[in-house]
C-alpha cells in the first residue's frame, strides 16, 4: 500500500506540475531563493515522506537474526549483512561486492581462492523499505503488494506483503553471492547441499534453506512468535523473507535529513549553498531530477548514464553488463540501470552499478560531459584488483555511447562552483542518524555462527 501511495502521489503531482512552468511577467519582482526552489520541487513531485508503518516486534526480531546469520548461505560463510553491513552504512564500501568464499568485512574484504567479484555494487539498504517499485540494479524484481514480477515467475510463493520481501527471496539463489558452486563444502567441511541444486529450482533451494533454519530450536521459537497460528509445517522461505523486509523497514529507515526538514517548510534547514545546489539539481541546468525526482529522489526509472564498464559482466553480455537490456525484450535498455534513490547518498560510496566512482565529485564530473568522461576514464580511482577488469576498448565505449540517454549526449557545462553546490545539496540528504548504524549488529545469531568476521 505504501508503494501505491508513493507512486500515485508522484504521478499526480507530476501531472499537475506540467501546467506550471514557472514563467513570470516582467512586472513581477524576482522570486526569493526559497520561493524559486519550492516551485521547482513541486514540479518534480518531491514531497515529504510520511512515517513507515510500524512492524511487529517479533517479526523484526526474526528478521534481524536472519539478516546477520550465515546459515542462509550454502557454505555458511556469508550473511545478508556481510554485503549490507551496518558498519558500512548497510552497504560494503566496495565497487563490486565479494560473495561466498571471501574473507573480511567492508572495504577490506578479499576474494577467496577461485572466486570472482559479484558483477555489481551492493546498494545500501537504508530506506529500502520506503516503497520503491523496482529493486535490484536492473529492476528484475518489481511490483506492489498486489502483483510481483520476479525471476521465479510462477514459482514465487504467495503471501509476500511487499516488493522488498519479494526481493529478499533471491540472494540465497545466487551462486556467487550466497549459494556457492557445485562441489563446494561449507566452513565445517560438509557438502554444500544448496549448491547441488539446479539454478532454476527455486522451490527446492528455498525449502532447503528453511530445512536448515527449522533444525535450529531458537529459530522455531522465533518463527512461531513472528507468525502465530502458522504451523511449522507450513512455514516457507517467504516467511523468512517477510521478516527480513520487516527488519529493513523498521531498523533502516532514515528520513530526517536537512532536506527532509526543508520539505516540511523549515527554510533554515538548508544553507544558501545547498539551496543553490538544489536549484541546479531540480532545474534545467543540471537536470538531475529528471531521473531522481519524486518523493524517493529516484528509484522509478532506468537510464544509460554512460557508466564505465568493469568487472566480470552478467549473462549473455559478459564480460560486459547490459543492465536492464539483459532482461527479456529490453533491447532499448542496453546498459541502462536503475536510477537509485539518493537520500543519504553521501554515506554510500562508491557510486553507480559497478562502483566506478569513489566520490560524489567524480560522479558529477562524469555527468558534466558523459561522452568525454567515458573516453577519458581514469582507472587509478579503482582498487588495484579491479583496474585490470576495466573494459575501456573502443568497441565497448562505442556500444555504451550508442544507447546513451539523450539527456546526457551534450555537456552540462557546470562550473567547479556549481559542482560544489550540487555536492553540498547532496550532503543535505543525509539523516544524521544514518551515520552510525552499528547498534543494529547483534552479538549472536541462533545458528551460533560468527556475526562479524
Amino acid at each position: 500500500m505504501m508503494t501505491r501511495f508513493v507512486r500515485t502521489t508522484y504521478l499526480s503531482l507530476l501531472v499537475l506540475a506540467t501546467g506550471c512552468d514557472g514563467w513570470k511577467t516582467p512586472s513581477e519582482p524576482p522570486a526569493s531563493l526559497d520561493a524559486e526552489l519550492r516551485q521547482s520541487l513541486s514540479r518534480w513531485g518531491t514531497v515529504p515522506i510520511g512515517p513507515t508503518p510500524a512492524q511487529p516486534a517479533a517479526l523484526v526480531d526474526l528478521g534481524q537474526a536472519l539478516m546477520f546469520d550465515k546459515v542462509l548461505s550454502g557454505n555458511r560463510d556469508i550473511a545478508c549483512a556481510t554485503c549490507h553491513n551496518p558498519a558500512s552504512h548497510a552497504g560494503d564500501g566496495l565497487p563490486l561486492s565479494i560473495g561466498t568464499g571471501g574473507s573480511g568485512l567492508g572495504p577490506s574484504r578479499t576474494l577467496g581462492p577461485g572466486r570472482q567479484f559479484i558483477p555489481r555494487n551492493a546498494p545500501t539498504l537504508v530506506n529500502a523499505g520506503l516503497g520503491a517499485f523496482y529493486l535490484f540494479w536492473d529492476g528484475r524484481v518489481s511490483g506492489n503488494s498486489f502483483a510481483f514480477q520476479t525471476p521465479a515467475g510462477a514459482a514465487l510463493p504467495p503471501g509476500l506483503p511487499n516488493v522488498l520481501a519479494a526481493q529478499a527471496m533471491f540472494p540465497v539463489m545466487n551462486r556467487e553471492e550466497m549459494r556457492g558452486a557445485p562441489g563446494d563444502r561449507d566452513r565445517f567441511g560438509n557438502p554444500n547441499e544448496l549448491a547441488a541444486l539446479g539454478d532454476s529450482d527455486f522451490v527446492a533451494v528455498w525449502q532447503a534453506v528453511m530445512q536448515r533454519l527449522l533444525a535450529i530450536p531458537e529459530y522455531v521459537s522465533k518463527f512461531t512468535a513472528a507468525f502465530p497460528g502458522t504451523p511449522t509445517s507450513e512455514l516457507g522461505f517467504q516467511h523468512a523473507a517477510t521478516a527480513i523486509a520487516a527488519f529493513e523497514t523498521q531498523a533502516l529507515t532514515r528520513t530526517d535529513s536537512p532536506f527532509d526538514r526543508y520539505l516540511q517548510h523549515d527554510d533554515a534547514a538548508l544553507t544558501a549553498e545547498q539551496k543553490r545546489g538544489a536549484l541546479l539539481f531540480f532545474g534545467d541546468t543540471a537536470r538531475c531530477a529528471s531521473c531522481h525526482g519524486g518523493p524517493l529522489l529516484g528509484g522509478q526509472n532506468f537510464a544509460n548514464a554512460g557508466v564505465p564498464q568493469l568487472g566480470p559482466g552478467v549473462g549473455s553480455g559478459a564480460p560486459l553488463d547490459l543492465g536492464r537490456g539483459e532482461l527479456f525484450n529490453q533491447e532499448f535498455y542496453k546498459f541502462a540501470f536503475r536510477a537509485t534513490p539518493l537520500r543519504n547518498v553521501e554515506l554510500t560510496a562508491p557510486y553507480m552499478h559497478d562502483g566506478a566512482f569513489p566520490t560524489l565529485e567524480a560522479v558529477l564530473k562524469h555527468y558534466n560531459d558523459v561522452p568525454r568522461a567515458l573516453r577519458e576514464y581514469d582507472t587509478s580511482q579503482l582498487p588495484l584488483a579491479l583496474q585490470q577488469m576495466y573494459h575501456g576498448d573502443d568497441a565497448t565505449i562505442a556500444a555504451v555511447l550508442t544507447n546513451l540517454d539523450g539527456r546526457l549526449t551534450h555537456p552540462l557545462n557546470l562550473s567547479d562552483v556549481e559542482i560544489g553546490e550540487l555536492v553540498a545539496f547532496l550532503k543535505s540528504l543525509t539523516d544524521p542518524a544514518a551515520r552510525d548504524l552499528t547498534s543494529l549488529i547483534p552479538a549472536t545469531v541462533p545458528s551460533g555462527l560468527p556475526v562479524q568476521e
